[in-house]
């Protein structure tokens, strides 16, 4: 069976070129704008959200918005700016409907998680586990204009004036955030990975007093 698409086979040279055959209802050109940019909105969004259906929920609505807004495109802009402000208002406006957070599972990772687990040691691949988990746990308590630009800024790679076109804030206000943004994160992480050190050293304790308690016998 043939694994290449028809998308596959149609050589747009450019975004814009994908976008001006999406405004013709070319269903080729809607096609491979999702194949091109869907990876990159997934993980924003999973990053944002922390659950791998939810965030494939998000991007399902982010493409259906762009296609219903595709003749009203801004030529102006880059396309992944925009997708990028749908998805981020997206995801926080889920953030924000949430009657409560749940933590990040290890197997909402997917696909790139499996591949990237078997170049690892299964002992350094559970310390990449838990690490990445803590992380979100930690993100998971920011605000979520706050997680917003720290996932944005330091797991997407975007700069701070791309997040600014994203966000519609100005670059300076985008700045400060994610300075807050950091100090905070920071901050809980310090208080967590403290709060697990406490709970590690228990067990620890425990044993001391029950060997002195045996002496003492």
């Amino acid at each position: 069976m043939n694994n290449v698409t028809e998308s596959a086979m149609v050589d747009y040279h450019d975004d814009a070129e994908i976008i001006r055959h999406c405004q013709q209802n070319d269903q080729r050109a809607y096609t491979a704008l999702v194949e091109k940019y869907q990876d990159r909105a997934f993980w924003v969004a999973y990053n944002m959200v922390g659950n791998a259906e939810e965030a494939r929920d998000v991007i399902q609505e982010a493409f259906v918005r762009v296609f219903r807004a595709i003749q009203r495109f801004d030529f102006n802009m880059s396309f992944y700016t925009w997708l990028y402000r749908i998805v981020s208002n997206l995801s926080i406006d889920h953030l924000r409907k949430m009657k409560r957070r749940r933590p990040v599972r290890l197997d909402d990772l997917g696909d790139k998680a499996s591949e990237f687990a078997e170049q690892v040691s299964p002992s350094a691949r559970l310390e990449v586990s838990e690490i990445k988990r803590e992380v979100h746990e930690v993100l998971d308590k920011l605000p979520p204009h706050y997680k917003n630009v720290i996932v944005l800024r330091d797991i997407e790679g975007l700069s701070c004036k791309e997040i600014a076109a994203v966000t519609g804030a100005s670059h300076p206000t985008v700045r400060w955030r994610l300075h807050t943004a950091r100090k905070l994160f920071k901050e809980k992480w310090d208080r967590q990975q403290s709060r697990t050190a406490r709970k590690a050293a228990l067990p620890a304790r425990d044993s001391s007093r029950g060997e002195t308690d045996l002496e003492r016998e």
